[in-house]
């Protein structure tokens, strides 16, 4: 809102109301009036943040409030009369909620934040809004377990997030190292606590994430009290590690209030010198394993081997394999009586249709023409060829031909005999 749509009362009286220009501009007094009458209208105000300065002069306090999340700044003045009220063992960077109102120095044309209270932020709050967001994030899902990636076997480069020379990062380094000499790391120096633990550590996790040779990600820190761990448990970390799609153990050796980090972690490890055994194995215990399975292959492998031995052994001894010509021997006499029975069937068969032919031979030629011209009988045919049955077919004069048993013969009909 720009100052000229303040109302004229907050403008003041003697203030006037005719827009400036640049031939007749406001004077430095009557802007500054204006803009402390529009601060004026905003009253006071709870506020919540860090105390990032804090200064006392002349039994006042002046300081610096810095917000919890975002780069932002105010100063705050604390008068003699206020501090005698508040806690007395309030210091810089605690953090508080304070009852402020704006005020605006029309003289030295600066603006700080009148404190009327202040007080802790209590840890029954913290672990309200804790718990709180622990719900949350529980109800979308992001700690269960079936989301949860598995670690690789072997690493070859491991992401640490970790501050710089602290015992965590020595711990997660010589562990590893003993236990496997040749694994590689990217470690990523961060704060791990204070107001830079959470865009340093969510900077990080996103870094390593996006490196293609990062298999494995550890974000440790060598424990500490629940508010030095709060960075933690801030949203912005446990969403940067729930996105995060290279497997990622948590580290931060806590076990009494345990970060939300720990719930959406792959992994949780105890501490970072635990860490480092759950993600590089041990390689004596790998070598000996590898000895140990070795040496059951080879037992397995030789007992197999002697166990087909012995059953190719027991073939060969079989009277099949000893000697293979006693199938034909035992089976030729079989076969050469197979053949003489079915050559004496073939012939019987033979022997009783050639008689049955004769048979039939027999009974035919008994009843063919040819068998009567036999037993002494003529056929008489006509010159037509017509078979002549009575005498009054061949009247006299008639030619007639006279098939025999044996040949034919012409004759003339002398007509039918009285």
């Amino acid at each position: 809102m720009d100052v000229t749509d303040a109302p004229p009362a907050a403008q003041g009286t003697s203030a006037p109301t005719a827009l400036p220009t640049a031939d007749e501009p406001w004077g430095v007094a009557t802007l500054a009036g204006k803009i402390r009458g529009y601060i004026e209208r905003l009253g006071t105000a709870w506020v919540e943040g860090e105390i990032t300065q804090w200064g006392i002069s002349g039994g006042n306090v002046y300081g610096k409030l810095k917000d919890l999340a975002e780069d932002a700044t105010v100063s705050f003045t604390i008068w003699s009369s206020v501090r005698a009220r508040i806690p007395a063992d309030l210091k810089q960077g605690d953090h508080v909620v304070v009852l402020i109102k704006p005020n605006f120095w029309v003289k030295g044309g600066t603006l700080t934040m009148q404190v009327f209270d202040m007080k802790h932020v209590g840890l029954g709050d913290l672990l309200e809004r804790l718990e709180r967001l622990r719900r949350q994030l529980a109800e979308e899902g992001l700690f269960a377990v079936e989301r949860k990636k598995k670690l690789p076997f072997l690493p070859h480069c491991i992401g640490l997030i970790t501050g710089k020379d602290s015992d965590a990062e020595k711990d997660v380094l010589r562990n590893a190292q003993l236990r496997w000499p040749a694994v590689r790391f990217r470690t990523i120096h961060t704060a791990v606590q204070g107001d830079r633990v959470v865009p340093d550590v969510t900077a990080a996790i996103k870094t390593l994430d996006a490196d293609p040779d990062v298999d494995v990600i550890i974000v440790a820190r060598g424990g500490g009290d629940f508010q030095n761990l709060l960075g933690f448990s801030d949203e912005r970390v446990v969403r940067a590690a729930a996105a995060c799609m290279t497997p990622l153990v948590s580290a931060i050796g806590h076990e009494a209030d345990r970060p939300l980090l720990d719930d959406v972690a792959d992994l949780r490890a105890s501490t970072p010198t635990d860490a480092a055994k759950r993600v590089v194995p041990d390689v004596a215990e790998e070598l000996v394993r590898v000895h140990q399975v070795r040496a059951r292959l080879s037992m397995r492998l030789t007992h197999l081997l002697s166990a087909e031995i012995d059953r190719i052994g027991h073939l060969r001894s079989r009277p099949s394999m000893a000697s293979p010509s006693w199938i034909v021997d035992t089976r030729a006499e079989e076969l050469t009586r197979f053949v003489a029975r079915g050559a004496e069937l073939a012939q019987r068969i033979v022997d009783r249709e050639t008689n049955r032919v004769g048979e039939v031979r027999s009974h035919l030629r008994a009843l063919s023409p040819q068998g009567t011209l036999d037993r002494g009988y003529a056929i008489v045919q006509l010159a037509t060829g017509a078979v002549a049955r009575t005498p009054d077919e061949a009247p006299a004069g008639t030619e007639l031909a006279i098939t025999l048993a044996e040949g034919r013969i012409g004759a003339v009909s002398s007509g039918p005999s009285q």
